[in-house]
């Protein structure tokens, strides 16, 4: 058997070494993994969120798709860059807005002055539904004669889909009206039609009607048995904001300067429709400033 050669066994460690120095070498110059890289190419988010309105996620994915693409494309942005998805329940969409990847946000009034400050959603533009305006009023419609002051709503029952959010009724919608009694009970709902029919039948029920289901109201059977007894002041009917710090101030510009435009192609009017909007438009201020202050006024 041969003699061990130390000199040998010398040069082989430091061989390995060297080769693993430029292994090492290779992988730094190679850039991050592949699922890292997978990462970084992860479009932004659209998420949507209008608890109680019709559709769910999965339906409502097509539209997502066509807005999303639709934004992307006019302003600017690169095919694929950004994503879109609805949500019919608040927890959902609370919870989604909160994921790192959401960029942007499309809500309700209601819904932004609930969870906007915990959440950072900083209102850029706001929408116009078809057929409506960027600020619209709320009516509180009653059997005739069951309701003549707030007080007298002590005994009922207040149906609204902004009943989610009873600051939201107590306050921007109908505090201009006067202060609501606690015993009133608001009670989140879409169920307008059989909430219409209780009131009509004389029931201790009243409904919170946006503008497009008080505008239907007229045609209804019951119609001759119900009034609008209060309407909120113009309001923002929803907006599009940006989340936190998440969407750089280069692509946040082209966002607000074109994003308005939206409305002006073929492309963009097939998106908005989808979604039911006509167009984007500026923010107001001063409307969201009023709103937040009378949302404030209320306690929880």
């Amino acid at each position: 058997m041969p003699e061990p050669n130390p000199g040998a066994s010398t040069a082989t460690h430091r061989a390995a070494l060297a080769f693993q120095a430029a292994l090492l070498v290779a992988v730094a110059l190679a850039g991050p993994p592949a699922c890292a890289q997978a990462a970084a190419r992860a479009p932004r988010l659209l998420v949507v969120c209008a608890p109680g309105y019709p559709g769910s996620t999965l339906e409502a994915q097509p539209a997502m798709d066509g807005l999303a693409a639709a934004i992307t494309t006019a302003a600017g942005w690169k095919p694929g860059e950004l994503a879109g998805i609805y949500f019919e329940n608040e927890a959902a969409g609370v919870a989604r807005l909160a994921a790192p990847e959401a960029t942007l946000a499309l809500v309700p009034l209601n819904f932004w002055l609930e969870h906007g400050e915990r959440l950072r959603l900083q209102p850029q533009l706001q929408a116009i539904p078809q057929g409506g305006e960027a600020a619209e009023a709320w009516s509180l419609v009653a059997q005739k004669g069951a309701v003549t002051s707030p007080a007298s709503l002590a005994a009922f029952e207040l149906l609204s889909l902004a009943g989610n959010t009873p600051r939201f009724v107590r306050g921007p919608a109908l505090g201009a009206w006067g202060p609501l009694p606690p015993e009133l009970k608001i009670v989140f709902s879409g169920a307008v039609l059989s909430g219409l029919r209780r009131a009509a039948a004389g029931e201790k029920v009243v409904l919170l009607l946006d503008r497009a289901q008080a505008a239907a109201m007229a045609t209804l059977p019951a119609a001759p048995q119900l009034e609008i007894v209060a309407r909120s002041p113009p309001l923002p009917v929803s907006v599009l904001c940006t989340i936190a710090d998440r969407l750089p101030a280069s692509r946040l510009h082209q966002l607000v300067e074109r994003i308005p435009s939206l409305g002006d192609t073929p492309v963009g009017v097939e998106a908005l429709a989808g979604v039911r909007l006509a167009r984007f438009v500026p923010v107001d201020a001063q409307a969201l400033e009023r709103a937040r202050t009378a949302y404030a006024r209320v306690s929880n």
